[in-house]
């Protein structure tokens, strides 16, 4: 009799029933992991940077210990669109300019979004513009061109979202097809305000529809909604107790570049830093999730220089030593790489120099790690 291959194949047994074991105890510990993903629109290290010279107190983005950065060109173009830059962000694939959720050839794309919800998960939209703008429609919609708001609007209907804030009313209701989307998605069970960011319904989808297009921005009076709307979404998905994807875009940054009005930019990304302080302060209480803030692309080609004013004594102009000046080199997106922060579950997945659609397979990774594979 042969004792020796007997006693191999006891070893081989008593390996397997090992690993079976530890597949079973991680599959026991192991929890999925909420993923909350914040998009500064527009926001360069420039921007960034400037929280830290006009803001009171330290910045929010100063407690992140992985910082990354990405590159966001297109497959059209090296300047990229929100369109674009967003559906790579949502999908992992680069596509054209103007595209929402559509590869090269115009074929759809499963969303990061999309896919969670096929795991179980919670999933919101939180934008300062219309639901229907680029960013906000690359996680749910599936689209040729982003200006088709009408069509985008829906694809809102289809995409189940449980919580949603922002504008963009008319494209649901002041439609030129004279349908009222409203009432499709009060059969869906919606609860819809469009009014004010009101105390959500528990068990029911929330949609908060306030403004016809865009919000106001800061220097139009906008108050807190980003952080608030942020924080009223956390409490209804912990509420819900599942696992949820939040995606927040903090919109008016970008537009703030395409304005060279340095007021505005550093007010939203003073707003939209303030945003990232409530979602910190969700982390300590919920470690079990993964923060990642970055985006889609750079806006105004913004630089933080020297602060000059003129000498009334010589006629010249000096430089005022504690003082900085933004500058812009235009006004259009540019091709200058973005910050890519990470905080929580997966957090140092995210440090290096990759281009934007890995950002994608780097979650796709950290939600493996909690055992969620959505691949």
């Amino acid at each position: 009799m042969n004792y020796h291959c007997k006693n191999l194949n006891l070893k081989a047994l008593t390996a397997v029933f090992m690993l079976l074991i530890e597949s079973l105890f991680t599959a026991q510990t192991q929890k999925p992991i909420n993923v909350i993903f914040m998009i500064g629109e527009g926001m360069g290290v420039s921007q960034v940077t400037s929280a830290f010279y006009f803001g009171e107190g330290k910045p929010n983005f100063q407690n992140f210990k992985f910082v990354g950065l990405s590159e966001t060109s297109s497959t059209s173009d090296r300047i990229t669109d929100s369109a674009a830059g967003a559906t790579a962000l949502s999908t992992g694939k680069k596509t054209y300019k103007r595209a929402i959720g559509v590869d090269k050839d115009s074929l759809a794309i499963p969303t990061i979004l999309e896919q969670l919800q096929d795991k179980g998960y919670k999933t919101g939209l939180v934008s300062l513009t219309s639901l229907t703008h680029a960013t906000p429609a690359a996680y749910y919609a599936h689209i040729k061109d982003r200006d088709w708001h009408e069509d985008i609007a829906l694809d809102f209907i289809k995409s189940d979202v449980d919580f949603a804030a922002g504008g963009g009313l008319k494209f649901f209701n002041k439609r030129k097809d004279q349908k009222n989307l409203l009432n499709d998605l009060l059969k869906k069970q919606y609860r819809i305000d469009t009014v004010s960011l009101s105390k959500p319904v528990i068990g029911k989808r929330n949609l908060y529809l306030l403004a016809e297009d865009e919000l106001p921005n800061k220097i139009q009076g906008r108050k807190d909604f980003l952080p608030e709307a942020t924080q009223t979404a956390l409490e209804y998905f912990s509420a819900e107790k599942k696992p949820f994807f939040l995606m927040v875009e903090g919109s008016f940054i970008d537009w703030g570049g395409h304005a060279t009005n340095a007021e505005m930019m550093v007010k939203e990304v003073l707003d939209f830093d303030k945003t990232i302080g409530v979602v910190m302060e969700f982390i300590k209480k919920n470690p079990n999730t993964l923060l990642v803030v970055t985006a889609d692309h750079e806006t105004g080609g913004a630089s933080i220089g020297k602060f000059m004013e003129k000498d009334t004594a010589t006629g010249k102009k000096k430089e005022v030593k504690d003082k900085v000046q933004i500058n812009f080199i235009d006004n259009q997106h540019t091709a200058a790489l973005v910050p890519v922060f990470a905080m929580g579950k997966g957090e140092e997945l995210f440090s290096g120099v990759y281009p934007n659609n890995t950002i994608y397979h780097k979650l796709v990774e950290a939600l493996k790690k909690s055992g969620v594979a959505v691949k």
